[in-house]
């Protein structure tokens, strides 16, 4: 059995794909208002909002517990509209080797996208699950963002 995995979600989102990536790549700070149930804070730790090689910690629930993860954002393409993150401390390092999310805004008309998430992992063992409940956590932020960003808000 292979402890490598990928696991991958796609959620049609009515807000353009410029704004959906600016908020994961240039201000996931404003995640504790859009979905203050599902993200509590997201801080800065070191380096600039909106650059790779930022350090930055995000206080979310998963699983209904109030868990932490440091991570660094090693890709911003603001052309294909994608953020790479990749956890360096935490509560998911305790059971991966390595975990990465890779969010994607595929345009899909002026005022819609397709959010692609995209979770990279290692388990440390075979009984380690798939971390279902970080794709449940992609699919409430997608609705925080649309619903923070209604299409009248969305001027180019």
């Amino acid at each position: 059995m292979t402890l490598s995995g990928q696991l991958e979600t796609e959620l049609e989102a009515k807000v353009s794909a410029s704004i959906f990536h600016d908020v994961l790549s240039c201000r996931p700070h404003h995640f504790s208002n859009m979905t203050p149930d599902h993200v509590h804070g997201v801080e800065l730790h070191e380096g600039e909002w909106g650059k790779p090689g930022t350090v930055i910690t995000w206080t979310y629930k998963h699983d209904g517990v109030t868990e932490i993860a440091k991570e660094i954002v090693e890709e911003i393409d603001d052309e294909k509209n994608l953020t790479t993150f990749k956890v360096i401390e935490g509560h998911l390092l305790d059971k991966y080797n390595s975990f990465y999310v890779t969010v994607q805004a595929i345009p899909k008309g002026e005022h819609s996208c397709l959010a692609r998430w995209t979770i990279k992992y290692e388990k440390k063992s075979e009984d380690v699950p798939d971390p279902q409940g970080i794709v449940n956590l992609a699919i409430e932020m997608t609705k925080g963002i649309e619903a923070h960003h209604p299409p009248k808000q969305q001027q180019a």
